[in-house]
């Protein structure tokens, strides 16, 4: 993504008493300080004050099609204009929102049992347990190349990995065979295809939204390409967004919304701004209330100041290296990338906001063990920086591709605070590694994710902020032709030890847990599938009268249900 984000997914109803500040996502930025929560605003502190809130983001919107989505942009902004089963909660926890109450759970915990609150869209149609159906079978459906659904349906929700292998091997597939059923308009049943311990999270997640089957099908291509052709069901509503290329959009509150008296917040107008030094003076100028995630070079300049944000994410930043180039299909010369930039001097110099050089995929103070150990405990740094080892795999990977020089293609992001990032590692590889040249592209981030489901790439710099609250968030990307792998890499090894901490392992948390610190080793130490780059911390300004905005680590970055606007301290 993601970005997605979990137990360590940061609240912030936010109160300025901080020093040092950062945000999360899918971009470059860092500091460890982890702002406290505050109470939210007394009706009598925003009675005089317009409700409306003013923010910048960094890139436009890829999609709004819950289906289609897979980056943290599209998941924040569905999230607030929609809602599933579960969401998060001002307290970071999945809790009931459609579902009216808990589940009925059958003995064996592979089936449950939803009763639905009653709830409508934005035309006022009910939201109904077949909405649900729709959407499910939509995103397992082959024909829909959903990026997501197969990714988080697969090995989860019953017969979606069989369905999903059908429509690869170009055989017929029936889409009732997903474990989703429509007991009546207001019973939903879902049957997994094991027991989940994550489950009220998966729910939470976007990808199991409910979508209206009248108006998508009324809709054909048109559906989800403005806000005119979207259906809303969330605290919030879009009431304008011109689509995928627009650079402004605006969400109003939702009066149909089930729990619309608990929202405070009447406007909420955005505009991308993607150099952030216009974003600073944006908000110094008192146009917005809110900028984007902060470059580093910005980063120095506030600290102290109340108004900046700062937290470590569960967010890891690496070097994707497409196996379909046959100098990347080779061990050595995906070793030789691996070791052959300095991650430290670019987490502290180029970077310089808090984030950590990152020698491993999964991020360090994310999840526990059974014994109360960070994942990271066990094998700490599986793949650093060596600039004399990394020239040696070179030399070797050169010699077995019976080359002297290579040029390998560089996709990377068009922010200026990527630009740096990317400019960065291309000089270190060309400088540690003779003979290779580095040709990087900078593309919009919508423009970056239809690469990256094309494979259309040799190397690619991307992030991932989990999607649940445990390791296998990060883990089961890497599985051979995984939902999120995109770049070919395969390990049979590897597959076992991912599908057992998926299944025979998954109430067994010891075993469990060294299964995914075993895969990892793998896919690393002896395979160098990946080269990682930095753990991230983020930085945002945000106006001290914009109390209970919520901030989390997984899923959507924000959500602005609870946010009431005071006069500024």
């Amino acid at each position: 993504m993601k970005k997605s984000k979990f137990s360590f997914l940061l609240i912030l109803t936010l109160v300025f008493s901080l020093i040092l500040s950062a945000c999360s996502g899918g971009n470059e930025d860092a500091g460890d300080n982890e702002p406290a929560d505050n109470d939210d605003a007394t009706g009598e502190e925003v009675a005089n004050v317009p409700q409306e809130l003013n923010m910048l983001d960094s890139s436009e919107i890829p999609t709004m099609d819950s289906v289609l989505a897979e980056g943290s942009t599209s998941f924040t902004y569905i999230n607030n204009v929609g809602e599933g089963l579960y969401r998060l909660d001002q307290d970071h926890k999945p809790v009931p929102a459609l579902a009216d109450g808990e589940p009925e759970i059958s003995e064996d915990q592979k089936v449950y049992t939803f009763k639905l609150k009653d709830s409508k869209w934005s035309n006022g149609e009910p939201v109904t347990a077949h909405d649900f159906v729709f959407a499910w079978r939509r995103a397992i459906d082959p024909a829909t190349a959903s990026p997501y659904g197969p990714y988080m349906m697969g090995g989860k929700i019953k017969g979606a990995a069989e369905i999903t292998e059908a429509g690869a091997a170009k055989k017929e597939y029936n889409l009732e065979d997903l474990g989703v059923k429509a007991i009546d308009d207001k019973t939903l049943e879902v049957t997994l295809e094991k027991p989940v311990v994550y489950w009220e999270d998966l729910f939470a997640f976007p990808t199991f939204y409910p979508q209206n089957e009248k108006f998508v099908t009324e809709k054909g291509d048109a559906f989800a390409s403005n806000a005119e052709n979207l259906l809303y069901n969330g605290p919030f509503k879009m009431e304008k967004w011109e689509g995928t290329d627009a650079t402004e959009w605006v969400l109003v509150k939702n009066p149909d919304y089930h729990s619309a008296d608990d929202v405070t917040l009447e406007k909420i107008t955005v505009n991308v701004v993607k150099d952030s030094n216009s974003a600073v003076n944006a908000f110094e100028a008192g146009e917005t209330d809110m900028t984007g995630l902060l470059s580093s070079d910005i980063v120095p300049s506030y600290e102290g100041d109340e108004r900046m944000l700062t937290w470590m994410e569960p967010v890891v930043f690496w070097i994707k290296m497409n196996q379909k180039n046959e100098a990347l299909a080779n061990v050595n010369i995906r070793k030789a990338i691996a070791m052959g930039f300095n991650k430290e001097d670019l987490a502290k110099s180029i970077l310089n906001n808090g984030s950590i050089a990152a020698n491993f995929f999964v991020p360090k103070d994310f999840v526990k063990g059974p014994n109360g150990e960070d994942f990271r405990e066990k094998h700490g740094d599986l793949i650093v920086f060596n600039a004399e080892e990394a020239k040696k795999h070179w030399e070797q990977g050169l010699k077995e591709l019976g080359v002297d020089k290579l040029e390998i293609r560089y996709l990377g992001g068009d922010t200026e605070a990527a630009k740096k990032t990317d400019a960065y590692i291309k000089n270190q590889l060309e400088t540690n590694l003779p003979g290779l040249t580095v040709k990087l592209e900078s593309v919009p981030f919508a423009v970056r994710l239809e690469r990256d489901n094309a494979m259309d790439y040799d190397l690619q710099f991307a992030g991932w902020g989990p999607d649940y609250g445990n390791a296998l968030s990060f883990t089961d990307l890497w599985i051979t032709d995984g939902g999120s792998n995109r770049m070919g890499y395969s390990n049979p090894e590897y597959d076992k030890l991912i599908k057992a901490a998926q299944g025979e392992l998954a109430t067994d948390p010891e075993k469990n847990w060294e299964a995914q610190q075993e895969a990892e080793r793998i896919m690393l130490e002896e395979d160098a599938g990946l080269a990682p780059v930095y753990q991230r911390s983020a930085n945002i300004l945000l106006n001290p009268g914009v109390k209970g905005l919520a901030i989390y680590n997984y899923g959507p970055d924000y959500n602005f249900q609870w946010v009431k606007i005071t006069e500024a301290e």
